[in-house]
């Protein structure tokens, strides 16, 4: 992307120190935006990891940071009060579908009271734009493929799930009510450099490494949209350069979920080339050069056996096209891996 000096009021980046937040950010400083990172550093996985990444955004001149919990109210009003802002990329979030099964509160805390405050940010500060991460775990129980923005969504099957669905729905309002530009991405499996420990490249590529078995889910069925980082942060940027607005077309006789007469939109941002977890699982081995020991165990509560996103409208409106195959896309993470762990 080309480089462009701008006098415009600063991004926020919530979620900073994390998988997508740290790569938008890097992308947005090195075309001369001004970035706000707002991250909690908290211990759902290695600090280290988010702290090597914030030490990779420090050296930019036009970064500064700041260690806020987005469920501090107090601590959210003054940041948004502080000075002009002028999108807002938020990212942060409690993630992980497994978790929510353990620790149910850590989403409410997060992913709704800390979203609200978000909201309530940008409604005083008047921003551009509100782009948010939500996910594709949102389509729960369906099962017509691809999951297409225009279904219905009204079937999740985890908390987190549901949490994220909730975002849309308040994202939604702000819009009708306060007319802030809203934008919801639904995020497909995202892998890449710097991934989160929690995720399965991750945890698969350490455990054949040490020559440990891997758990395999739905016994290797599942299949994914394996998305690679780069291509979701094109298409983040290029959504936010492209704030929500209203469809005339929208109606209340027959509502469609992925519009609105508000500005608020939904995307999917995935491959739209899911993948079966045993191939998946093949690739990662060939990078490698080394075979993985397999126990594979049935499907776990709360996960989907399958997803794909139907892209076309990111793609009709942004020019969003995913261009990583995975072998490249996992030939890449294996090297920052070996690098990174010294492995």
């Amino acid at each position: 992307m080309t480089t462009r000096k701008t006098q415009q009021a600063p991004i926020l980046v919530t979620g900073v120190a994390g998988f997508i937040g740290f790569h938008t950010a890097t992308r947005l400083l090195e075309r001369g935006e001004r970035v706000i990172g707002l991250d909690n550093l908290n211990d759902y996985y290695d600090v280290r990891l988010k702290k090597a990444r914030l030490a990779k955004l420090k050296p930019f001149k036009q970064f500064s940071f700041t260690k806020t919990d987005l469920a501090d109210r107090v601590k959210m009003r003054r940041l948004f009060a502080k000075q002009p802002i002028a999108k807002v990329v938020h990212l942060a979030a409690q993630a992980g579908v497994r978790y929510s099964l353990v620790n149910p509160h850590a989403y409410t805390d997060s992913n709704i009271e800390g979203f609200l405050n978000i909201l309530e940010g940008c409604r005083h500060a008047k921003v551009e734009h509100l782009v948010y991460a939500s996910s594709s775990s949102v389509y729960g129980g369906n099962t017509q493929m691809p999951f297409s923005i225009h279904d219905n969504v009204d079937h999740p099957v985890s908390l987190y799930a549901a949490s994220k669905k909730a975002n849309e729905l308040m994202a939604h309002c702000y819009a009708h009510l306060y007319r802030i530009p809203c934008t919801g991405l639904r995020f497909f499996t995202v892998y890449g450099p710097w991934g989160r420990p929690d995720m399965a490249l991750f945890i698969f590529t350490k455990a054949i490494l040490e020559g440990k078995p891997i758990e395999v889910y739905n016994h290797g069925r599942m299949r994914r949209d394996f998305t690679y980082v780069d291509d979701i942060v094109e298409g983040v940027i290029r959504t936010l350069d492209h704030p929500a607005t209203p469809n005339q077309a929208w109606s209340g006789d027959k509502p469609d979920p992925g519009t609105s007469s508000a500005p608020a939109r939904i995307y999917n941002i995935g491959n739209h080339q899911p993948v079966e977890l045993l191939h998946f699982i093949e690739v990662l081995e060939n990078a490698l050069g080394k075979k993985a020991v397999k126990k594979l165990l049935p499907i776990q509560p709360g996960d989907v056996p399958a997803t794909y996103a139907d892209v076309e409208d990111l793609t009709r409106d942004v020019g969003f096209a995913p261009a990583t195959p995975i072998e490249e896309g996992i030939a890449r993470f294996v090297k920052w891996y070996r690098e990174f762990y010294k492995k």
